[in-house]
């Protein structure tokens, strides 16, 4: 899919972790932090509102843990995520969308419920939008690309959802290589990053409406917008042509990566991440679903 006179991109492969998505390493990261600090405790109750693959995966690990979990989300996001949620015993409860659109004030009623849940009897939030420790999840996927790459990694794009991923990754990478160009994505129509407006879009795991806290503008050199349309069209192309089956934000990642490769031309590599797998947005628009 890279023409030629492009830098050449490398693709890591994020979507062959258990629940396939990279969000397994951040939950890990979370509940293993809460542990230690004495803030979870054996047989606890975890809470959690989320939009992409982390309810998922804090299911999983609560089930691997012998934790119970309650995940708020929404029916703007895949029926796939909310039956792979339900599936590691979560207690899934749905806040209604606009149309099935993903908008700024959804992640505010979510937020909302899950701060009655913990008012109410006391649940260990995993609080993905404020938790630092995720980012330290990310270490590790930094330190293998650099060695699967063989070095030489001159970019990083990614999307941003928390911004943990994009902070814990860009950090280790920056460790090998402290000139590292990274590139932040976000979604064409919520430009919040780069000065815009918050607006709907179909993107999921990205594109909060807002600046959340677990960004830093000095983590990035630029930044990309990238449409849904662009998005999930590009997610269809990498099936067809790469045998590569992954979602509508790795669809954003690539198209964004196909800009940066372009602009820096032949002898460069350029390093995004497929964040989750296809299989969790097949009665999406992204592959004919709704």
């Amino acid at each position: 899919m890279v023409p030629a006179g492009h830098a050449r991109i490398l693709v890591k492969l994020e979507l062959a972790n258990p629940t396939g998505s990279m969000k397994d390493r951040m939950a890990l990261a979370m509940i293993d932090g809460a542990e230690r600090s004495g803030r979870l405790k054996p047989g606890g109750e975890i809470v959690e509102f989320t939009g992409g693959s982390t309810g998922t995966s804090v299911a999983f690990v609560a089930a691997a843990r012998g934790y119970t979990a309650t995940i708020i989300t929404s029916d703007a996001f895949s029926l796939e995520k909310r039956r792979h949620m339900a599936a590691f015993g979560a207690d899934v409860r749905i806040v209604p969308s606009d149309g099935g659109r993903i908008t700024p004030d959804l992640f505010i009623r979510m937020r909302e419920q899950v701060e009655a849940i913990v008012a109410s009897r006391g649940a260990f939030w995993t609080d993905q939008f404020n938790n630092h420790d995720q980012a330290g999840g990310y270490g590790p996927l930094a330190d293998e690309a650099w060695e699967q790459a063989g070095g030489g990694i001159d970019a990083f794009v990614h999307a941003v959802g928390t911004a943990g991923s994009l902070r814990g990754t860009a950090t280790g990478l920056r460790r090998h290589n402290p000139s590292i160009e990274v590139v932040a994505v976000e979604p064409s129509t919520s430009a919040v990053i780069s000065g815009g407006a918050p607006g709907p879009h179909r993107m999921e795991g990205m594109g909060t409406g807002r600046i959340v806290p677990l960004w830093d503008a000095s983590l990035a050199n630029g930044v990309e917008g990238v449409s849904t349309e662009d998005a999930e069209a590009m997610a269809r192309r990498l099936a067809r042509e790469e045998a590569i089956f992954a979602g509508t934000s790795t669809g954003a990642n690539l198209t964004a990566a196909l800009r940066v490769a372009k602009r820096l031309g032949p002898g460069k590599t350029v390093l995004m991440i497929a964040v989750d797998d296809g299989l969790k947005y097949v009665t999406t628009p992204v592959y004919g679903g709704r």
